[in-house]
C-alpha cells in the first residue's frame, strides 16, 4: 500500500468542516494532519470525518486555540503527544502508520506563530517561538529520529527566498527573519530531514501556502509565504514519489482558510 499525506491549517475545523469533506472527497489523502483545529477533543468532529471514510483519529485538543489533529483511512497506533516549553499548549500529536514502505511515525506540529515583533526581549511570543525550536532541535537529536520519520504542519517558518513574495521586504517581518530562517536550517541540516515540497518543486520555483486575510484580493497580489511543510528522513524520502500544493483552495470558498492543503505521495 503506498500512502498519501496531506497537512493543513485549517483554523477552525468545525467552521470550515464542509470545505474539509469536499477536500477528502476529491483527493482522497490516506492521511491528513490539520493544525489550528480550535476545539477540545470531544469537540472534534469525528462523525464527520468517519462518514468521510476516515474512521482512525489522533486528536490533541485545546479550547479555542491551537489544536492538532491527525485523521487516516488506516489504523493509527502509537499515539503520542508532546508539550512544549512548559505552556500547556496542544501543539504536536503523532501516531505511527503501516504502509508499503513499513511502519511510519507521522508527527504534527503547529509551530508558534510569533507575534508582530521579531525580539525576544520586547516580545515574549517570539521567545517563545524561539524557545520551541531549540526544544525541538534538543529532541530531533536523539536516536529514535534515526529513520522512519515524517515530520508536517505549520511551521510559521518560510526559510527560503522563494518562500516568500519579497525577500528583502521580508527581512525583518516574523516568519521570515534570519534568527527564524537559520535555526530552521540548522534543525533541518542536523538530522539530514528532506524538504520533500522541495524535492519535487525546485527552489527557483515560487511557492507559497498561506496568504493573509488582510489583502482584499489574495490571488492577484500573491504576497504569500510558505508556512507549511511536510519533511521526513532520508529512508523515507527515498520512497517520495510528488507532491502537490492545493493553491487554489484558499479561494474555494468565501470564507476559507488562509492557509492551503500540501499533499505529498509515497510509494
Amino acid at each position: 500500500m503506498s500512502i498519501s499525506v496531506a497537512t493543513w491549517n485549517i483554523n477552525s475545523v468545525r467552521l470550515r468542516m464542509p470545505m474539509v469533506e469536499t477536500f477528502l472527497k476529491d483527493y482522497g489523502p490516506d492521511v491528513l494532519c490539520l493544525q489550528e483545529i480550535k476545539c477540545q477533543n470531544e469537540q472534534f468532529p469525528t462523525k464527520a470525518f468517519e462518514k468521510a471514510g476516515y474512521i482512525h483519529h489522533a486528536v490533541n485538543g485545546q479550547k479555542s486555540y491551537h489544536g492538532v489533529a491527525i485523521v487516516s483511512k488506516h489504523p493509527l497506533v502509537e499515539i503520542d503527544r508532546r508539550e512544549f516549553c512548559e505552556m500547556g499548549d496542544a501543539r504536536h500529536v503523532s501516531a505511527v502508520v503501516e504502509s508499503k514502505i513499513g511502519a511510519t511515525r507521522i508527527h504534527n506540529f503547529y509551530i508558534p506563530a510569533g507575534g508582530d515583533e521579531p525580539d525576544p526581549v520586547k516580545n515574549p511570543k517570539f521567545k517563545h517561538k524561539l524557545d520551541f525550536l531549540a526544544e525541538l532541535q534538543d529532541w530531533f537529536d536523539t536516536p529514535e529520529f534515526d529513520n522512519g520519520h515524517i515530520i508536517v504542519g505549520d511551521f510559521n517558518i518560510a526559510p527560503h527566498e522563494n518562500d516568500v513574495w519579497s525577500h528583502k521586504q521580508l527581512l525583518k517581518v516574523v516568519s521570515h527573519t534570519p534568527i527564524e530562517t537559520t535555526t530552521l536550517d540548522a534543525i533541518q541540516a542536523r538530522r539530514n530531514w528532506v524538504d520533500i515540497v522541495r524535492k519535487h518543486i525546485p527552489h527557483e520555483e515560487k511557492i507559497f501556502s498561506w496568504w493573509s486575510y488582510r489583502s482584499r484580493d489574495w490571488s492577484a497580489s500573491d504576497r504569500g509565504r510558505r508556512l507549511d511543510h511536510i519533511w521526513s528522513t532520508p529512508d523515507v524520502a527515498q520512497h517520495a514519489i510528488k507532491t502537490e500544493v492545493l493553491r487554489d483552495a484558499r479561494g474555494w470558498t468565501e470564507k476559507p482558510s488562509d492557509h492551503v492543503p500540501i499533499i505529498s505521495h509515497f510509494g
